[in-house]
């Protein structure tokens, strides 16, 4: 679990992946030796459909139509603040956590207050996320797809391409839940793949 958040028709309760912990479950599973598309999307509404038989909730997910919002519901949650990367930073996993789906309950569940923790990008003085990016991708203040997708895809973007976004891998906070290079190189793919290009 990832965390949990009340809205005005029940509770939702957000799961994910928190660093690499969960990743060996995945990669062992049948979707992901099956070869068909989407394995990780699919493994994750097996788990969290079963969940949500289990204990009477209703399953969602992010690319559902309409998608509840994910990120904004994670910031009701728990202590995560937008980053300069635009991925959202927790003080203690950094960037990397990602949520897979949410049981919604008809019930509102009792749930113990969020601790308030600083952005821990305020104290960091050096910053080094941005400045990592062999191309600048992030340098306007948003993601350059283009400008991250055509280095990931050619000779120079062997680094990113096998051990993950190397800016994202700059970042001090959380260094020790960073995924394994195949769970990096899994996501750098899929992302590459979403944006068709």
């Amino acid at each position: 679990m990832r965390g949990a958040c009340h809205e005005a028709t029940g509770t939702v309760v957000l799961l994910g992946f928190t660093g690499s912990d969960q990743w060996p479950v995945f990669a062992a599973s049948p979707e992901a030796a099956d070869g068909q598309p989407h394995p990780l999307d699919r493994w994750s509404r097996r788990l969290i459909d079963a969940l949500a038989l289990q204990f009477g909730a209703a399953a969602s997910y992010p690319n559902d139509v309409p998608a509840l919002p994910f990120q904004r519901l994670a910031q009701r949650c728990e202590a995560l603040y937008p980053s300069p990367l635009g991925l959202l930073i927790h003080p203690e996993w950094g960037l990397w956590q990602a949520w897979r789906g949410a049981l919604i309950f008809p019930q509102r569940l009792a749930l113990p207050p969020q601790k308030p923790q600083p952005h821990p990008c305020v104290s960091c003085a050096s910053r080094p996320c941005v400045p990592s990016c062999p191309v600048n991708a992030f340098g306007s203040g948003t993601l350059d797809v283009m400008a991250c997708v055509n280095h990931v895809q050619g000779d120079a973007g062997r680094d990113c391409r096998e051990l993950g976004c190397r800016a994202r891998r700059a970042c001090p906070v959380g260094v020790r839940h960073a995924y394994g290079n195949d769970q990096a190189r899994f996501h750098l793919a899929a992302f590459v793949r979403a944006t068709g290009l």
